[in-house]
């Protein structure tokens, strides 16, 4: 801090370091759990929404809105607690904190948090859905090597709430 009474001493380093501003704490701390760095992956942020296809070649934090569909293989997508998407998604690893409205292929994993809902089939070599989430669609268990396929809807759908207690 600056006090008038001290003569101003001359700065050590000639080039100020620039300012980067802070990524939101939600899109940190929702990443961060996820266990994913912000320098990872491409981010939607909470004011951005976006209709139409998105493909690409790294991960995705998605905190806004997305209608379409997702194709980002090999990579992880991670809803955020502010994301609503109303697409089909395909990637290696998709995690849900937010609202996800569709298909979900993955060919490693589907993990749909506390605070997360999924509604659609949902077709992975394994799948985890912790206290609290909502669910409600069929699960496909495929081997990890098998390639993905797109799901489609039959008679067997079950539905799962799980509750707090």
């Amino acid at each position: 801090m600056w006090k008038p009474s001290q003569p101003e001493q001359p700065a050590s380093n000639p080039m100020p370091e620039p300012i980067r501003p802070a990524p939101p704490s939600s899109a940190l701390e929702s990443a961060s759990r996820a266990g994913v760095t912000a320098g990872d992956q491409a981010t939607i942020s909470k004011g951005l929404f976006i209709k139409g296809e998105i493909s690409g070649s790294e991960s995705l934090f998605i905190d806004g809105k997305v209608e379409g569909s997702v194709v980002l293989n090999g990579n992880r997508v991670t809803v955020g607690r502010n994301g609503h998407v109303a697409a089909s998604i395909t990637a290696r690893e998709v995690v849900v904190l937010g609202k996800v409205r569709g298909n979900v292929t993955a060919t490693d994993r589907v993990d749909i948090r506390a605070e997360g809902a999924l509604t659609g089939d949902v077709a992975a070599a394994r799948i985890s859905i912790e206290d609290g989430a909502f669910f409600k669609g069929g699960i496909d268990i495929r081997k990890a090597d098998a390639k993905p396929v797109a799901v489609n809807n039959s008679n067997s759908t079950e539905t799962a709430k799980v509750a707090v207690s």
